[in-house]
C-alpha cells in the first residue's frame, strides 16, 4: 500500500487562514526586498565614503615618504596584517583599497607602489578603522529587521481584520443558506449593505441580497403552493362525502364495488393532501404522554391488517404523541407491503424502529433525497404521499426518520426517537 499522503488541519481550508497566508508571504517579500536594497546602497555609501578617506590617507602618506617625512601612525612599508592580495596588487605598481579584520577590528586598507626612495618595490600601506562603519550598517540592518516584522504584524493584523469582516458575512450567508435548505423558509441574511440602494455593494452584498430575493421568491412560490393544495382538497371534500353518502345506496354488484374503492381511494388521497398541507403550514400541535413502544407496534401491524413480524429487542417507554407514532409506523407497514416483498419484519430496539422487507429496495432517488409527493419508481400504484406523510410526522415528533437499502436486498425505513434514559422501561 502506498503511503497517504500528509494532510493539513480542516482550519488551513478556511478563507482567512489563505488570505492571513498570502499577506504574510507578500509582506516579507516586500519587505526583505526593501532591505536588501537599503542595505546595499548603505553599505556601498559607508564603505565608498571608508575607501576614499583611505586612499586619500594613502596619497597623503605617499607624499611624506616620498619627502622622507615621518609616516603616520597606521602607515607604513608591507605593515603586518596587510592582506597578500593587495600587497601583490601595490607589487605591480598598482594602488587599491580591501576591507578586512585587523586584530579584531574591522579595517579599510589602502596600499600602492613605494619606489621612490631605497627599498623600493615594497607596498606603502595605511589602515583606516571601519569599526564606526560597521556598526552603522549593523544598526541599519536591526533597523530593518524590526521596522520590517513591525511592519508585517501591523499589516497582518489589519489585513487578517479586513477579510474575517468578509467571511463573517460570507458565513453568515452560508448559515441562512443552510436554514433554507432546511425548511426555514423566513430565514434571511439581511445584510444592511443591501437596505441602502444608494451604497455602493460589494459582491458578498450581492450574494446575500440574491440569497435573499431567491428565498422570499421560494417561500412565495411554496406558500401558494401549500394555498391551492389546502383549498383543493378541502373543496373535494364535501362532493366526495356526498358521493360516498350515494355509493352506499347503489344495489350491490361489482360495478357497485368498483365506485366504492375509487371513491375511497379519492378520500384517501384528500385526507393526505390535507394532512400534507397542514404539515407543511407547521400548524401541528402534539399531545404528548408516556408511550411504551412494543405495545404501540403490535397494535400497528394489528390495525394494518397485514403478516408483518413484530421483534422486540429492548422495549422502552417514551414521550411522544401516541396517534402520530402509529400514523408513521402504518404507513411505513403499509408501504413496504404495497411496494415491497414478504417478510416484512418491524423491529423495535430502544427508541429506534426498524421497519424491512425483502423486496427491490428503494429507488436511488429516494435513498439521496428522501421521499417526494406524487413521485413512485417503475410506475407503481400509490400518489407518493404515505413515506412523505411519514417523514413529516415523524420531524413533528422531533425524531429521525431515515430510508435505505440493506445489503442483503430490501427497503430498511429506521425511526429514531427522542428518549431520555430517565424514563420508566422494562425490567
Amino acid at each position: 500500500m502506498s503511503p497517504r499522503t500528509p494532510r493539513l488541519p480542516a482550519w488551513t481550508a478556511s478563507l482567512t487562514w489563505k488570505a492571513a497566508v498570502f499577506i504574510t508571504v507578500m509582506c516579507c517579500a516586500l519587505a526583505a526586498l526593501l532591505g536588501v536594497l537599503v542595505h546595499v546602497s548603505v553599505t556601498d555609501q559607508t564603505t565608498g565614503q571608508a575607501r576614499d578617506s583611505a586612499l586619500d590617507l594613502l596619497s597623503t602618506t605617499t607624499k611624506r615618504y616620498e619627502a622622507g617625512g615621518r609616516l603616520a601612525p597606521g602607515a607604513g612599508l608591507d605593515p603586518p596584517g596587510l592582506p597578500a592580495e593587495l600587497r601583490d596588487l601595490a607589487a605591480r605598481g598598482q594602488r587599491g583599497t580591501m576591507l578586512d579584520e585587523y586584530r579584531g577590528r574591522p579595517t579599510m586598507w589602502a596600499a600602492g607602489p613605494a619606489e621612490a626612495r631605497p627599498g623600493g618595490g615594497a607596498a606603502l600601506a595605511v589602515r583606516v578603522d571601519f569599526a564606526q562603519g560597521r556598526r552603522t550598517i549593523d544598526g541599519l540592518d536591526g533597523a530593518i529587521l524590526t521596522s520590517s516584522a513591525l511592519a508585517i504584524g501591523a499589516t497582518l493584523l489589519v489585513g487578517a481584520f479586513a477579510v474575517t469582516r468578509v467571511t463573517r458575512r460570507l458565513h453568515t450567508t452560508a448559515r441562512v443558506a443552510r436554514r433554507i435548505s432546511a425548511g426555514d423558509m423566513d430565514a434571511r441574511v439581511n445584510d444592511r449593505r443591501t437596505k441602502d440602494p444608494g451604497r455602493r455593494q460589494d459582491e458578498v452584498a450581492d450574494v446575500a441580497g440574491a440569497l435573499d430575493s431567491m428565498a422570499g421568491s421560494l417561500q412565495a412560490r411554496i406558500l401558494a403552493e401549500q394555498r391551492f393544495t389546502a383549498d383543493v382538497a378541502h373543496e373535494l371534500r364535501t362532493p366526495l362525502t356526498g358521493l360516498h353518502a350515494a355509493a352506499e345506496l347503489l344495489p350491490p354488484g361489482r360495478p357497485t364495488e368498483l365506485v366504492r374503492d375509487r371513491v375511497a381511494a379519492l378520500r384517501t388521497l384528500t385526507e393526505d393532501l390535507l394532512e400534507i398541507s397542514r404539515l407543511d403550514a407547521r400548524s401541528e400541535r402534539l399531545d404528548l404522554d408516556e408511550t411504551r413502544l412494543g405495545p404501540v407496534a403490535e397494535r400497528v401491524v394489528r390495525a394494518s391488517g397485514t403478516a408483518t413480524d413484530v421483534v422486540l429487542v429492548r422495549d422502552v417507554c417514551v414521550v411522544t404523541d401516541r396517534r402520530r407514532l402509529e400514523r408513521v409506523l402504518g404507513n411505513l407497514v403499509g408501504n413496504a407491503h404495497r411496494h415491497g416483498a414478504e417478510p416484512v419484519t418491524l423491529t423495535v430496539d430502544g427508541p429506534v424502529i426498524t421497519v424491512r422487507d425483502h423486496g427491490a429496495g428503494f429507488p436511488g432517488y429516494l435513498v439521496e433525497h428522501g421521499p417526494q409527493r406524487f413521485r413512485t419508481d417503475g410506475g407503481t400504484r400509490g400518489h407518493g404521499l404515505g413515506l412523505t406523510i411519514a417523514l413529516g410526522q415523524a420531524e413533528v415528533l422531533g425524531g429521525r426518520l431515515e430510508f435505505g437499502n440493506a445489503p442483503g436486498g430490501g427497503a430498511v425505513a429506521t425511526l429514531t426517537l427522542p428518549y431520555e434514559e430517565s424514563a420508566p422501561d422494562a425490567s
